[in-house]
């Protein structure tokens, strides 16, 4: 609303432009992914994550100075592309530094600490709430003009947010004074394995990146269905090719050096591909459907100060909680078993919450410590999994375009949340049962791609109790 407020826009406007920020955000994951999981593999774990923190860090820093909402957009695109290479790059050395009856407890840790992130948001932002007039007293002290002081902390301070993070910049120094390289990525270096990589495949990650912006060039303002269609078709095929291009390469030159057969490499793409899908399935579920709960509890409260920030909290707390149980499952139970219960439990969970809890109460709060247990458990489920898929030599690349490309379709599903909730505003009668129009049925509806993962996961291998591929 800042940043669009010399147009007046409407709350249709503010939805539409904040679901194009967030595809951008989600598309610019997605490269980084594959451009920053390439240089992993290339120069090494730990100095291609120090790039990957440093990179989001600043670009998110400086979106507190932007002054429109495209300049957000680029900002926010230049820091997703650290952010994707750093899920790459830290589940891929984890993977590798711990021993292999301790992968499901630390696959399970980094899904929680990521969402003690977003816990630390929610936690941040409401006492930044409480103590807007302290903050503002500070920040004229330290000698800031009046009329800087009074951007970073009107509406609701949000710029002052974004500056707060860069704080994880600082910790670039510990990770290259305290984090061992991986030795199974040494190893491959000494054998050779990394020369394989070549700078100039990088082209298809610029290649590919043009598919994921036509299509939501395409879904910004669709008119009509055959269009999108056709451009999501078109762009997640370029996408596919233009990403998966370094990986191609590679494995193109370890064919002629060491003879590679071609159902490895046949093997290795189609784990690729499978990845994506498992991955881009509770993306797009989450991203269009569990993220907008903070947003629902701010329109259901006409903007109660902390709703938002309350129902962000709880629902953080139910993601830590979820993503150690689901990797700890995932080691119990079996990788395709916990994955189908995960699907099935997050569907139930969405529906649950926004078309049952229509005030903003502690039930609600209650439903979205639920939603979020359930929803962010893959995160945990993740971590665990796309590495033993494939071996050490293309691991970082690999798994961060399989987890990565997800974000792609997640774009589009972002996008859709807002049109789906200016398509149904009022309620649907379907027999007995009533749905509850606008967040809560564009929510519900996106969270039906649950379904989906139901069917990928009958075609994945199973990998409980087999050691990292070498």
């Amino acid at each position: 609303k800042d940043l669009l407020a010399s147009t007046n826009p409407t709350e249709d406007h503010v939805a539409r432009a904040f679901g194009i920020i967030i595809a951008v955000f989600l598309v610019g994951a997605a490269a980084g992914g594959v451009l920053f999981g390439w240089l992993g593999d290339r120069i090494g774990r730990v100095r291609a994550m120090t790039l990957s923190v440093l990179t989001y860090a600043l670009f998110t820093g400086l979106c507190g100075v932007a002054e429109t909402a495209w300049q957000v957009g680029i900002l926010r695109f230049v820091s997703s592309l650290g952010i994707g290479g750093e899920w790459s790059l830290g589940v891929a050395l984890v993977m590798e530094v711990w021993p292999n009856r301790s992968r499901a407890l630390m696959a399970g840790l980094i899904g929680a600490a990521a969402n003690v992130g977003f816990l630390l948001v929610g936690i941040v932002g409401y006492a930044v709430g409480d103590n807007l007039s302290s903050i503002t007293s500070l920040l004229s002290k330290v000698g800031l003009s009046a009329g800087a002081v009074d951007s970073l902390v009107s509406h609701e301070a949000w710029r002052l947010m974004m500056v707060v993070g860069a704080a994880p910049a600082a910790l670039t120094v510990l990770i290259r004074l305290f984090v061992p390289e991986s030795q199974r990525w040494r190893h491959e270096q000494q054998r050779g394995g990394t020369s394989h990589w070549a700078t100039r495949d990088l082209l298809g990650v610029l290649f590919g990146s043009t598919g994921p912006a036509l299509i939501i060039y395409v879904w910004h303002d669709p008119q009509g269905l055959a269009a999108p269609l056709l451009a999501t078709l078109a762009g997640t095929a370029v996408a596919v090719v233009g990403y998966s291009f370094p990986v191609v390469r590679y494995l193109q030159r370890e064919s002629r050096t060491s003879g590679l057969s071609a159902a490895a490499m046949r093997s290795t793409l189609g784990r690729m591909l499978l990845a994506a899908g498992l991955s881009g399935v509770p993306l797009l579920a989450t991203w269009a459907g569990a993220t907008w709960a903070p947003s629902w509890a701010d329109k259901m409260t006409d903007g109660l100060a902390g709703a938002k920030e309350q129902t962000q909290m709880y629902s953080a707390f139910g993601a830590v909680v979820g993503t150690i149980v689901a990797a700890l499952a995932g080691g119990w139970l079996g990788r395709r078993l916990t994955y189908a219960l995960l699907c099935v439990t997050s569907v139930a969970s969405l529906i649950w919450l926004y078309q049952f809890h229509p005030v903003f109460d502690g039930r609600f709060l209650f439903a979205a410590f639920v939603a979020g247990l359930c929803t962010a458990s893959f995160y945990g489920w993740l971590p665990l999994y796309l590495p033993e898929l494939f071996r050490t030599g293309v691991r970082a690349t690999c798994q961060g375009f399989g987890y990565n490309f997800g974000r792609i379709l997640a774009a589009v599903g972002a996008l859709q949340a807002g049109n789906l909730m200016t398509q149904f505003p009022n309620d649907v009668t379907l027999g007995p049962i009533t749905l509850s129009g606008g967040y809560p049925l564009a929510c519900s509806s996106m969270s039906l791609i649950y379904l989906v993962g139901l069917v990928l996961i009958c075609f994945a291998p199973e990998t409980r109790g087999k050691p990292l591929p070498e």
